[in-house]
């Protein structure tokens, strides 16, 4: 059984480290969260007035709650208009925020260390000195906000455009509040969860006024309580049946119950749609869902379907981590890529990433021997699963070749693998080859191109499930046969977008790497006599340039080279220019070598280079 280092120890110098990506502030909150259970939603954000407090106080309920929700592990963010001596005068337990945002996301303050953070200018003497003039009344003056009440928003517009400033009217329930152009509670809960190490899709944000809007819009799941004003509910994907403070503690009590409680999506904004039926009904990524198998034979649009899902997944603003064993995601846009065909991956440089939640990484193995690769995979996901557990981040993982990863001859994969693996992109040719304990782990099926059926077939054989009826037309080019486990539904064909990257996927997999003794190229000559293995285009070139003349007009002969790059290389484009060399009556074999590896040359990343 392998067992792992606490996560607080294999990351501490990832830690630090991500210390550099967010501003300075204090060891108790820049800690890593320390729940014994798996989280997902992290981080509460919360307003105060009308959410929270009723009449300015904050119910010994509502207290209690926010303080079985810090007990968890989790994180509390307040994100008010007040300024701060109002909200401490009101509140005297305000160090029970990890954060406060105050002045409407003007001011990021740390209880736990007194320090400010202010994100926005102070205000222009000129203009408090044109308000006074005016009579505006009440006038409060904070660090970066400038707040009244109406009706004096007219006569507040008024001065602004008279002195030429830029700078914006926020409205909350009868509260004006000025403040510079862009500033808001949605900017400042943005900088707060920086600086926390928190990714907005792993929070939830509850509000009632307009002033609200901007951060429940960039929560990963935005609720209003009941008394919010009816906009606010609208663009909620939740409503509380209870009130302010009540409301609060329920949704409190619901999310430490079970974070699923509130994953059914309400609006739009939230869904992924990655593919869709013949009947335009859609396929939906979602969150903490089982895994997702995506199979099919050689050449069927798996990587395709994998590559347009992860593009989704990218513009959803979601972070994922690909686990790439032949180096073929290498070149996907939005990814930082550790390790290449020369330099093994560095597992601590992979998590040092992963701990900045705005990026992504490409881990390839594609230098590792094959056989050292499950190993190296084994330890990285538990690593990462330890980080999901606490961080509810990488968002989602892409397993590619997981018949090598997770293959059926290793008994230790009921130690390694957690009891869920959420959110996870499993990609392989062959399901069967999988490990019954990662199969176990997979609800949603995708059988890729004509041989779809094929694979949910396959995949019920290995996990020893009833195959489902699988009648109808097989999947033509840009369909998948569809099947999720747990909805007793039969499958159905789907339809899914081309990726909009133009990936050239495998080149320095194919130029460098070891293509395994299947996929090799062997000159044997006609006598047989030889047995030299070219394990990847750089060898083949290097091979080719040095074997005797008879050894090499034997495989030309043969149409030996041109089946390689058909069979093995997958280059169709190649194995036809290859054809016409082999084919063709010149006799001459040092001019046919040289057009060979100009072949290769042109459409492969300097693979000429000795290994």
């Amino acid at each position: 059984m392998l067992v792992h280092r606490p996560f607080e120890e294999l990351t501490e110098p990832v830690n630090r480290s991500a210390e550099q990506l967010r501003a300075k502030t204090s060891d108790k909150v820049a800690a890593p969260c320390k729940g014994k259970q798996p989280m997902y939603f992290v981080a509460l954000v919360t307003d105060y007035d009308g959410t929270l407090a009723t009449d300015g106080q904050v119910h010994a309920g509502t207290l209690e709650a926010l303080k079985r929700f810090k007990e968890s592990g989790r994180r509390i963010i307040l994100a008010t208009g007040r300024e701060l001596p109002d909200l401490k005068k009101v509140f005297p337990q305000f160090e029970i925020f990890d954060l406060v945002v105050a002045e409407n996301g003007a001011l990021i303050y740390v209880p736990g260390t007194g320090e400010e953070r202010p994100l926005s200018p102070p205000p222009d003497a000129a203009f408090i000195k044109r308000l006074r003039e005016l009579r505006v009344e009440p006038l409060s003056v904070g660090h970066s906000i400038v707040a009244t009440w109406e009706p004096h928003e007219t006569t507040v517009l008024e001065a602004i455009r008279e002195l030429g400033l830029d700078l914006q009217l926020t409205f909350n329930k009868g509260a004006v509040m000025v403040l510079p152009a862009g500033v808001n509670k949605g900017s400042g809960v943005k900088a707060a969860l920086e600086q926390l190490a928190i990714s907005p899709r792993n929070a939830v944000g509850v509000g009632d006024a307009e002033n609200d809007e901007a951060f429940l819009r960039l929560c990963g799941r935005s609720v209003a309580v009941a008394n919010a004003l009816p906009a606010v509910k609208k663009g909620a994907d939740h409503v509380t049946k209870g009130a302010r403070g009540d409301g609060v503690k329920e949704l409190i009590d619901s999310i430490l119950k079970s974070e699923k409680s509130i994953l059914p999506v309400g609006t739009q904004r939230q869904r992924i749609t990655i593919a869709k039926g013949l009947d335009d009904e859609p396929v939906d990524l979602e969150e903490l869902s089982g895994s997702i198998l995506v199979a099919g034979t050689s050449g069927s649009g798996k990587s395709t379907f994998a590559i347009s899902i992860l593009e989704h997944i990218a513009e959803a603003q979601f972070q994922f981590c690909i686990l790439d064993p032949e180096g073929d995601y290498s070149e996907f846009k939005g990814a930082v890529v550790v390790g290449d065909a020369e330099v093994a991956p560095s597992e601590k440089q992979a998590l040092e990433l992963l701990a900045d939640p705005s990026t992504n990484v490409t881990v390839n193995l594609l230098s590792l021997q094959l056989a050292d690769r499950p190993i190296f995979f084994a330890g990285l996901l538990g690593k990462i699963a330890e980080m999901r557990a606490m961080t509810g981040r990488p968002h989602w993982l892409l397993i590619d070749e997981a018949h090598h990863m997770l293959p059926t001859g290793r008994s230790d994969l009921s130690q390694i693998l957690p009891q869920e693996l959420p959110s996870s992109l499993v990609v392989t040719v062959h399901p069967d080859a999988v490990s019954r304990d990662a199969l176990r782990l997979i609800d949603k099926v995708f059988g890729v191109g004509d041989g779809g059926k094929e694979v949910i077939s396959s995949f019920c054989r290995a996990v020893g499930e009833p195959t489902p009826d699988l009648r109808g037309p097989p999947p033509s080019v840009g369909q998948a046969l569809y099947w999720r486990r747990s909805s007793g539904e039969p499958p159905r064909l789907v339809a899914f977008d081309l990726p909009k990257s133009d990936l050239q996927r495998h080149k320095r997999k194919y130029a460098k790497g070891d293509l395994g003794e299947d996929k090799s190229f062997y000159f044997r000559g006609p006598h047989q006599k030889l047995n030299l293995r070219a394990q990847n285009l750089s060898l083949f070139l290097q091979l080719a340039d040095g074997v005797d003349d008879e050894t090499f007009a034997y495989h030309a002969k043969q149409g030996d080279y041109s089946a390689w790059f058909r069979d093995s290389i997958k280059d169709e484009e190649l194995a036809r220019a290859v054809t016409e060399i082999e084919s063709s009556g010149d006799k001459d074999l040092r001019r046919k070598r040289s057009e060979i590896r100009a072949a290769v040359e042109a459409r492969y990343t300097a693979p000429a280079t000795p290994v």
